[in-house]
């Protein structure tokens, strides 16, 4: 977090003085994701996992192969897939880890996307994540249950459809919708001006062939009444705004979503709400009884 305080310091610096010439630093001000610390509860939930590491190739940032770290608890029939968010790891999925290793017979995976938590990497990217689900998923086969929040649940999406499967249940977290605006509103924050806008958005297609808009829910979701997809959000979320997620479920109502006030983008995933909900609709996915 000390390091990402200072890229937005110097941004703001270098920002309030200058419209463009400093795009690498606004590279950096996207795609270096804060390290938090793992707090003792996360420790002892991660210390209780078989800990695996696996590669993706990062072609873009550091141009060579890259190892993440997984965790995995349990050795059921049934694979549960975590995927966490932007600045996060798996273990702030701690309180959801928790409870659905009390369901029977399931192995439930989580991970460290590369530039994220105990991960390798100084910078990441959304292809990241996806290349991970996607090693994660070659490695121990096609979840049952797959969970992001976030960039994650994205990432998710973009992973199944890729690979062309579909898993039982397929649960969204506050996802993220349009990751040209999240740029946008990190860019506007640090006091980025148009013009250095437009030249990060303009080096960001040509990096990856794709222009920032290209990644975007109503965009990459071609599913229909398969996966089962269920999906939590709050109408206040400032992260991943509500008017872009209420247009992404109108274009899909077959998609179950509820509305957690309070919860914002970050704390749904420690609300006992939410969690005895999402156990509940996990439970229906694996034909297990529900009380």
């Amino acid at each position: 977090m000390k390091k990402l305080k200072q890229i937005i310091a110097q941004t703001k610096e270098i920002a309030a003085a200058n419209s463009t010439g400093f795009n690498d630093l606004v590279w950096q001000l996207i795609c270096y994701s804060p390290k938090m610390q793992v707090r003792l509860q996360q420790e002892q939930l991660l210390n209780e996992a078989e800990h695996f590491s696996l590669t993706v190739s990062d072609d873009y940032f550091a141009k060579k192969e890259l190892t993440f770290n997984g965790f995995k608890w349990g050795s059921g029939k049934h694979k549960i897939l975590i995927t966490h968010g932007w600045g996060s790891k798996a273990a702030d999925f701690s309180d959801i880890i928790t409870t659905l290793r009390e369901i029977d017979d399931v192995a439930v995976i989580a991970f460290d996307a590369p530039g994220n938590g105990s991960s390798e990497a100084e910078l990441s990217n959304l292809l990241l994540f996806i290349l991970a689900v996607e090693a994660i998923i070659k490695t121990y086969g096609k979840p049952d249950v797959l969970i992001g929040h976030s960039l994650g649940a994205m990432a998710n999406v973009m992973a199944i459809k890729e690979m062309g499967i579909a898993p039982s249940l397929l649960v969204s977290l506050t996802p993220l919708v349009r990751l040209k605006e999240n740029f946008e509103a990190s860019m506007n924050a640090a006091g980025v001006q148009q013009p250095a806008q437009d030249e990060f958005l303009e080096s960001f297609e040509e990096l990856f062939d794709y222009p920032a808009s290209y990644y975007n829910l109503n965009r990459q979701y071609l599913f229909d009444a398969e996966p089962n997809h269920w999906l939590a959000y709050d109408h206040a979320d400032l992260v991943a705004p509500y008017p872009y997620l209420r247009e992404f479920l109108n274009a899909h109502p077959s998609i179950k979503s509820k509305h957690y006030e309070g919860t914002g983008h970050e704390r749904v995933l420690k609300s006992p709400e939410m969690i005895g909900d999402l156990v509940k609709e996990v439970k229906i996915a694996l034909g297990k009884e529900v009380f």
